[in-house]
């Protein structure tokens, strides 16, 4: 039975681990060996990360891997990206390729807008409600300013607040629904701060407002928090070609590739089973490319997820057609992005793949990350609608099964060359490096 511990984060790192292992792992020298081959030996580094979050151990690693030749508005990118998966870097860079001797991906910034909202309990008259609103409006943005000031010499800062009734959901329950622009910043901390201070003054003006009975002076805050849902936060990319120019496959003519792609696509426009799959692919290279930029890829995955679903039903984050023998295929999603703030001027790899994209403003960073998901998408889409999605992917594979067989560079090279022409399974390449083995 394990035992619970008070005073956890108290405690030292090297005491932190000591518990740690002594109470879960048989083998406690080992376990450290493992913990500790993956600190960096630089100190002040190390403690760098150490102080990013509570409680650290240890690092884990990801690979950060690059794209190259991604022309994105006539401006050439080397896209990096941080993920484990197999194929995903190998594909995004296909795409680019294949786009780039076609006028590579157009893109744009439709709109930039964010949400947050003040969530509380109203038993009154509606109307009353409406009427103080209305009077304290004002005194909501000016009691903000010293926190709105600085953005606002920038451009940013609060658009609108809205008064919103939801009783019909939840008896009582209204909302403060605010909007913002937040420049290059992703903006969560100063959302919250504006929120926050919304939510003050609203609840201690209501005291004294005189048209409010007793009663209905007594407003509950019940939260002031941020939104993840964006649908206002949006950018478009796409890419376009004539009919013609689409295959490179000889087994398969560009007429039929264009119409079997679009197939695809509107069985993942009305199939949600599809859709959640197609939409992984897409965020395959969306997540790949904020989480190298230090940005927050589970409020992207969960705003994503919600903006496919705006309908009604689960569905396609890309769309593709054919008009006047010209094929294109778009993606149009909202991205809430930063370039200054949270990771971005602390993580040393943050900061080098700011620099590697041209040090772009959050605008620009929508429109890379919005290709770099389009360009995924359009690789995975081209295999299964062609060769298949396994041949590729399981190639790029084949280093990892191999990685678990510890096997030596000279295997290694080996079995590469014979699966150029045998098909990857996870069976035939053990059953190869064991006949290898044997061999040897």
């Amino acid at each position: 039975m394990c035992a619970s511990i008070s005073g956890f984060s108290k405690l030292s790192k090297s005491k932190k681990i000591d518990w740690m292992v002594e109470t879960y792992f048989s083998n406690a020298e080992e376990t450290k060996n493992v913990l500790k081959q993956y600190w960096n030996t630089n100190d002040k580094l190390q403690q760098l990360h150490d102080e990013f979050i509570e409680n650290t151990i240890t690092n884990y690693y990801l690979p950060l891997g690059v794209a190259p030749n991604f022309l994105i508005n006539g401006k050439f990118y080397t896209i990096p990206m941080a993920i484990e998966e197999s194929s995903v870097v190998a594909a995004a860079s296909k795409a680019a390729k294949f786009w780039l001797d076609r006028g590579g991906f157009k893109t744009k910034v439709i709109s930039t807008t964010k949400i947050g909202q003040v969530h509380f309990m109203f038993h009154g008259a509606i109307d009353s409600l409406k009427n103080y609103f209305n009077h304290i409006k004002p005194k909501l943005i000016q009691d903000a300013h010293p926190i709105t000031k600085n953005m606002e010499k920038r451009g940013g800062g609060i658009m609108d607040i809205e008064l919103r009734d939801k009783t019909s959901d939840i008896p009582g329950y209204f909302q403060l629904h605010a909007s913002f622009e937040t420049l290059d910043a992703m903006g969560a901390n100063f959302i919250n701060s504006c929120l926050e201070q919304f939510a003050k003054t609203f609840k201690a003006e209501a005291l004294t407002f005189d048209a409010f009975t007793s009663d209905e002076k007594d407003i509950q805050i019940v939260m002031s928090i941020l939104s993840n849902y964006v649908p206002e936060c949006l950018v478009r990319a796409e890419v376009s070609c004539k009919v013609e120019d689409l295959s490179e496959d000889q087994s398969i003519s560009s007429e039929e590739f264009a119409a079997k792609f679009i197939q695809a696509v509107k069985i993942a426009e009305i199939e949600p089973y599809r859709a959640v799959t197609h939409n992984k692919g897409i965020m395959n290279g969306v997540d790949a490319v904020v989480l190298a930029t230090g940005n927050d890829f589970r409020a992207i995955e969960a705003c994503a997820h919600a903006y496919a679903s705006r309908k009604g039903r689960y569905s396609s984050l890309s769309h593709a057609k054919v008009e006047n023998g010209i094929f294109t295929f778009w993606i149009e999603m909202p991205l809430a992005l930063g370039t200054v703030g949270g990771l971005t001027g602390l993580h040393p790899l943050v900061k080098l793949s700011l620099e590697l994209l041209h040090h772009p403003t959050a605008k620009e960073l929508m429109q890379i990350v919005a290709v770099a998901g389009l360009a995924q998408n359009f690789a995975a889409l081209r295999s299964l609608t062609t060769t298949g999605i396994q041949q590729g992917h399981m190639k790029m594979h084949l280093m990892n099964i191999l990685n678990q067989f510890d096997a030596t560079n000279i295997e290694k090279d080996t079995l590469t060359a014979h699966f150029k022409v045998n098909t990857v399974t996870h069976s035939a390449v053990v059953e190869a490096i064991q006949q290898l083995r044997l061999k040897n």
